[in-house]
């Protein structure tokens, strides 16, 4: 169910596929499909719109995320209610949340219309221009994901050595100060972790554009993953669909072998200082 769909789709990606009347036919080696999707500017346009959408949410919820784990560290009661509620919008569906999303952003019926109409004398419609359309996904994306990552750091701060942090109060440091030389420093494998998994789920974004926005306005949300199922099954050119997957996966790979490789090497020269 899994390993055999990606082997077939690699395969695909390199080959001449025939759509017939029966189905699909494969032949040849090839690396046409790549040359072809390299050459477009639509795979390019979503290439950008992902790694920009991929760096700018995920940034946002590791800030976010860090921030409310501070504050539930900090919690002597309730801390389990918090938690639970706080794991509400993770544990929903993206379609849901995404379709629950295009609720608020309506520009009839929305309940941000509702509040934002009568402040500006007109409708406000988030969803109609390329700009608004981006920001508008990023903050129900940041919306849903951010207690993710709020969950990994509490894990983390839990697990800091309580003694080192005596330490630097007892030489005279500031919460300030220990926060930002003593309890980062000592997060960084907890916050890449959280980093690894949210950049691996941004890369390959798919529900959410293609409940919210369709990819719209025009092509300007329009993702690697929509972009592929666009390709593949609305237009039936099942090579081109299939290097397009298969291109998105091998940047995620060489993306997070790069971030692995950087982090081990920061984490090498802490410990040999």
């Amino acid at each position: 169910m899994t390993l055999f769909p990606i082997v077939f789709s690699v395969v695909m990606s390199f080959s001449n596929v025939d759509v017939t009347g029966n189905g699909f036919q494969l032949s040849g080696f090839t690396g046409h499909n790549f040359a072809v999707i390299a050459g477009a500017d639509r795979w390019r346009h979503a290439l950008a719109f992902t790694l920009v959408y991929t760096v700018g949410t995920v940034i946002a919820e590791v800030v976010l995320g860090t921030l409310i784990a501070l504050v539930l560290e900090r919690l002597k009661s309730g801390r389990g209610w918090m938690m639970a509620l706080l794991l509400l919008p993770w544990a929903m569906i993206t379609v849901v949340s995404a379709q629950l999303w295009a609720y608020v952003y309506n520009g009839v019926y929305g309940v941000l219309n509702a509040l934002l109409a009568p402040l500006v004398g007109h409708d406000v419609t988030l969803l109609g221009t390329p700009v608004s359309a981006t920001l508008a996904m990023a903050v129900a994306d940041i919306w849903k994901t951010t207690p993710f990552v709020a969950i990994i750091v509490l894990a983390g701060l839990v697990m800091l050595p309580s003694d080192v942090i005596e330490a630097a109060r007892i030489d005279g440091a500031n919460g300030w100060t220990i926060f930002w030389r003593v309890r980062l420093p000592l997060l960084r494998p907890t916050l890449a972790i959280a980093v690894m998994f949210r950049v691996l789920q941004a890369f390959g974004l798919f529900d959410l554009p293609f409940v919210l926005t369709g990819g719209g306005p025009g092509t300007s949300t329009e993702s690697l993953a929509v972009l592929g199922w666009r390709v593949m099954f609305q237009d039936l050119k099942f090579g081109p669909g299939a290097a397009i997957a298969t291109s998105t996966a091998v940047l995620v790979f060489i993306g997070c072998l790069l971030f692995l490789k950087v982090f081990r090497s920061q984490v090498g020269q802490e410990e040999t200082a």
